[in-house]
């Protein structure tokens, strides 16, 4: 887990520009360290999700804009959409736990001061607006990834991928005009780093489609995303310094006669070893 240097200098401008809303400033750092660690529950829920399906899910990181958990789920649209939406469940499940925090405090504690009371009401409130706002359809939000993986089932990866996308630079551009009007800086920087992403979105989704039009091997599939190995698309380098396809020979290096040996999938980035892509055929 890594915190961004730039999450410090943010954290000390949000203290000062909210200063006035409590009477003691303790309350304004429990604030904002309490909103991240919203952010930091969402994001395990990413992680643990992505590992119980198989993927990796190693790393996450805090900045100023929230947090990113780098998974890595196997390329099937049911283990994409659980790693993804795992993350606002946490949030669905925070709301009646936050707001019963509040409502019981509001009630049954009538000594309570109005910093607390205050407190527990903005923590409800952060909450409730990260998971509307991470559930916009718009990529790569949350809510954005969801619809592509739902999609996947029906379209396939690439055509989803184009949609979403398509979708996220409407929504993008739209937030961002709302946000140059009401002035909120941080909302057009947010919907800029939406744009890039989607964009790159799109290309990723040409460049699955153009791979997807590539002749295959019939009768294997990748261990991991089940997809045919692309014919001259995969490269293995033997320990001899031989580079040769591996599906062309039986996974047998044709200058020493090794075999074995793990290969890369072209598809899904993820190397399985050759005779588990044969096996998985059978």
């Amino acid at each position: 887990m890594f915190l961004h240097w730039t999450w410090g200098l943010v954290a000390l401008f949000e203290l000062q520009s909210r200063k006035s809303i409590y009477d003691s400033p303790i309350w304004n750092v429990a604030e904002y360290v309490s909103l991240f660690l919203i952010v930091l529950l969402h994001e395990f829920g990413h992680s643990l999700a992505c590992r119980s399906v198989g993927g990796r899910a190693d790393r996450i990181l805090l900045w100023p804009l929230g947090g990113v958990a780098y998974v890595d789920p196997p390329q099937r649209p049911g283990a994409v959409l659980w790693s993804i939406a795992a993350g606002p469940l946490v949030n669905v499940v925070l709301v009646p736990i936050t707001l019963g925090v509040y409502f019981f405090a509001n009630a049954l504690l009538p000594g309570a001061s109005d910093d607390l009371l205050a407190y527990l009401e903005m923590i409800a409130t952060i909450n409730i607006a990260l998971l509307v706002f991470n559930m916009l359809p718009i990529y790569p939000l949350d809510g954005g990834q969801i619809l592509q993986s739902i999609l996947w089932f029906f379209v396939g990866q690439p055509r989803s991928l184009t949609i979403a996308s398509g979708i996220g630079f409407l929504g993008a551009a739209i937030g961002c005009g709302l946000a140059i009007y009401i002035g909120d800086w941080w909302l057009v920087i947010i919907a800029i780093f939406a744009a890039s992403r989607c964009r790159a979105g799109m290309a990723r989704a040409k460049q699955l489609s153009d791979m997807l039009s590539q002749p295959r091997y019939g009768g294997l599939k990748c261990p991991s995303c089940g997809e045919a190995p692309i014919i001259g698309g995969v490269v293995a380098r033997c320990a001899c310094g031989q580079q040769f396809d591996p599906f062309s020979t039986g996974g047998v290096c044709p200058s020493c006669g090794r075999g074995g040996g793990h290969v890369p999938c072209v598809m899904c980035g993820r190397a399985g070893d050759v005779m588990a892509w044969r096996m998985d055929s059978r």
